[in-house]
């Protein structure tokens, strides 16, 4: 499969990539705004991963940060030169870009690099939903012995004395926390290039076909559009199981940014109930007050505005809006590897101060 991405193709892999985020994985408006100038700047082709040469590496294109820090400063050019530094480490022979996860954003994560570079997208994401941390999106790749990553960083804004650009190998973890710190020097946000990986490793452990999966999920995005809750039905339909919880106005938002990721809750009072909705960059839990559980990350929680009819992130969600409250078990998405590992689970749930092993899901 060799498909040439236009401007319709592109909204809707964004559209779609808003959804699959739950509640993270970055700003639609911007989503769009940069796939627009990649198909501009050249031309993006997604191809599937037989397409790929098998001596060639495939590398994860990735922006990290806390989407609410307000000083976060990542241009296009962050982009392309975080690619750059990386391909000049052992003369890196990158024949594929795959991006971090789906999101508004990061859906596209990787598309103003292959454009410029002439390098393709691969329909094989390191996840199929958008994930709080870099080993999330790294397919496992912490649990293969002797694995040396290779990730580089730029982002920040000069003027300001915040630029910063790093290269780092070493162990996963330890270079994941080394770019989580960039972010934070930078104002919040890098572009990041990472983990160098042969086709092989993808297709047994990345999200193959998420890209497919969001640009047909934005479709019915497209479809149903100023209609939210055939919208929500459609969305269910499309997944094959999943539950509208609730329509409600939301109560109170919480969130810091702490350690370069938003942390919080949000409070939603429905029409059945009341609940919380826990987040660390992305929505973790949804329970009601009363503490019966609804969804535990990797199941999608989403929060459609009733406005808009679009997905909510975590650092849009705002004191008054009505929106719907929407789940889709993780059984129907696309996930990698890196989202199905039970000590990064169990670490994302002392983050959050609640379990997400064993969690009930309500469907």
């Amino acid at each position: 499969m060799r498909l040439k991405v236009n401007e319709e193709m592109a909204e809707c892999a964004v559209l779609g990539g808003a959804f699959l985020g739950g509640g993270g994985g970055g700003d639609l408006n911007l989503g769009l705004e940069h796939a627009k100038m990649a198909l501009k700047l050249g031309d993006v082709e997604i191809v599937d991963l037989d397409s790929i040469p098998s001596d060639g590496y495939i590398v994860t294109a990735s922006m990290v940060g806390a989407p609410a820090a307000k000083e976060r400063y990542v241009l296009p050019s962050h982009m392309v030169k975080s690619f750059e530094l990386l391909m000049e480490v052992d003369s890196l022979k990158v024949e594929g870009i795959i991006s971090s996860e789906n999101g508004g954003y990061s859906t596209i994560n990787g598309w103003i690099a292959s454009s410029i570079l002439g390098i393709p997208m691969v329909d094989a994401p390191a996840d199929g939903r958008a994930h709080p941390t870099g080993v999330m999106g790294a397919m496992g790749l912490h649990k293969v012995k002797d694995y040396t990553s290779i990730q580089s960083a730029v982002g920040g804004n000069k003027e300001e004395g915040r630029y910063i650009e790093i290269v780092i190998k070493g162990s996963l973890e330890k270079a994941s926390r080394m770019v989580r710190e960039a972010a934070v020097q930078a104002g919040g946000l890098v572009a990041v290039a990472r983990n160098p990986v042969g086709i092989d490793y993808v297709r047994k452990n990345g999200a193959v076909g998420a890209i497919t999966q969001a640009i047909e999920v934005g479709m019915l995005m497209k479809k149903y559009k100023g209609n939210p809750y055939k919208l929500s039905e459609k969305l269910i339909e499309y997944f094959g199981e999943g539950n509208i919880v609730d329509r409600g106005k939301i109560r109170e938002v919480s969130l810091e940014t702490k350690g370069g990721f938003d942390l919080g809750k949000i409070l939603v009072d429905g029409e059945k109930d009341s609940y919380e909705i826990a987040f660390w960059n992305e929505f973790m839990t949804l329970e009601n007050l009363e503490g019966k559980r609804f969804g535990t990350f990797p199941d999608l929680i989403s929060m459609i505005e009733l406005e808009s009819s679009l997905p909510l992130t975590s650092a849009e969600a705002k004191k008054g809006m009505e929106v719907i409250l929407l789940l889709i078990p993780k059984s129907r998405i696309i996930l990698g590897e890196g989202v199905k590992d039970l000590e990064l689970l169990k670490e994302a749930g002392r983050v959050i101060g609640k379990s997400l092993l064993g969690g009930e899901t309500s469907c």
